[in-house]
């Protein structure tokens, strides 16, 4: 604001000299007023930003007694088509082309006719109209796409947000899932270690050796979930550096959706390898498996029957434990993949165990199955069995 009013007072100084130049014996008292308007219009000049429409009419009236306050009034006029509508720009011009059209029927200025004067007091205030609107309308596009930039810029860090924690959630979810199953297995392992002291040498030392590599798988697979969310914390904390430093225009956050050092999620073809590892801990189960080629499900639906079967042992493990355990798989491409999994209870009920459980094993099987377009349901059966039942889509 001062570098303009500094502006300004230079072209009213110019105009008091051009004044001087075009008549050498001027008036004393023309050049009194002159100068006494050229200070007072200065020294309003900021109540312009202030206020600018009463600001302008009052420029506009000075220059009606003097031509030093003509750039002032022309000022006024572009700067309050610059900060407001249209129909009070239009008014504020009106009043500087009457103060100027004063100005020129009582101090005529050499060479110029009053009907020329006129008409260039009425181009020049519309150019100045025009130019303060077009500038006006230029700030207020800048500002919309300033905006617009932003809240794109604001969706897309709630959608990388969400994403890191829907994939947060689904490697929580993985994790109960294989951790479940590998501790009910050591725990049945070493119940057998516990119950069966004159077993012999070899079977201890076996069910050993299968504790011992169970136990560093699991902090092998604990290992790596952890490693996973560190890095996204890392990532982050960078992000957020990064917009501290100004950077944020330029810069997204990143996440680890499919990270290359994950190990390939086992499918239904792996079928064989869970059922024998629970047969091993002592758990005897009938695989009546009618699906003639599991590697042409599709990725996901393999994975989610898996997870189902392994979700069916590991509740028997730790619920119905000795109790033999039936799994039926059947379906073909086309049609649907069905999974239904039965035990007899532990003396016809529901008995805890020593493995601890957080009791979502279910429910988030349950939103699991939902997600892949599938059907889902437990519980007790007429005969006194537990049932896990699961239908699956397969596509043709």
């Amino acid at each position: 604001m001062a570098v303009a009013t500094a502006a300004v007072a230079s072209l009213v100084v110019a105009t008091i000299i051009g004044e001087l130049l075009s008549d050498p014996r001027p008036s004393s008292t023309l050049l009194g007023l002159d100068i006494a308007v050229g200070v007072l219009g200065c020294a309003v000049l900021p109540l312009l930003f202030l206020r600018p429409p009463p600001t302008a009419v009052g420029l506009a009236a000075l220059a009606a007694l003097s031509p030093a306050a003509t750039p002032l009034s022309t000022v006024g006029t572009l700067h309050v088509a610059r900060v407001r509508r249209f129909p009070v720009a239009v008014a504020v011009a009106g009043a500087g082309i009457v103060g100027l059209a004063i100005q020129g029927a009582w101090r005529p200025h050499p060479g110029l006719s009053y009907g020329w004067w006129l008409v260039l007091d009425v181009a020049v205030h519309a150019a100045l109209v025009g130019w303060g609107t077009l500038a006006q309308a230029r700030a207020a596009l800048i500002m919309s796409l300033r905006e617009r930039a932003r809240r794109v810029e604001a969706e897309q860090a709630y959608r990388v947000a969400e994403a890191r924690l829907l994939e947060r959630t689904r490697i929580a979810r993985e994790m109960h899932d294989v951790l479940a199953h590998r501790l009910s297995l050591l725990a049945t392992y070493a119940g057998a270690l516990e119950f069966r002291p004159d077993a012999p040498p070899e079977q201890i030392s076996r069910a050993a050796s299968v504790v011992r590599a169970g136990a560093h798988q699991a902090l092998e697979e604990l290992r790596e979930v952890i490693g996973v969310l560190r890095e996204d914390d890392l990532a982050d904390n960078e992000a957020a550096e990064e917009r501290g430093n100004g950077a944020a225009s330029d810069a997204r956050p990143t996440t680890r959706l499919n990270g290359s050092t994950e190990r390939p999620q086992p499918t239904l073809a792996d079928l064989s390898r869970l059922v024998d590892e629970s047969r091993e801990a002592g758990v005897r189960i009938d695989l009546d498996n009618r699906v003639p080629d599991a590697s042409a499900l599709p990725a996901g639906t393999g994975r989610t029957a898996y997870r189902i079967v392994q979700e069916g042992l590991t509740n028997a493990r730790k619920h119905a434990q000795g109790q033999p355990v039936r799994v039926a798989v059947a379906g073909s491409a086309g049609s649907r993949l069905v999974i239904d999994i039965r035990n007899p209870l532990a003396g016809g009920q529901v008995v805890d165990t020593p493995v601890p459980g957080s009791g979502t094993g279910l429910i988030g099987l349950s939103e699991r199955v939902h997600l892949a377009g599938g059907e889902v349901d437990h519980g007790l059966t007429a005969t006194g069995e537990f049932r896990l039942y699961a239908s699956l889509p397969w596509p043709p």
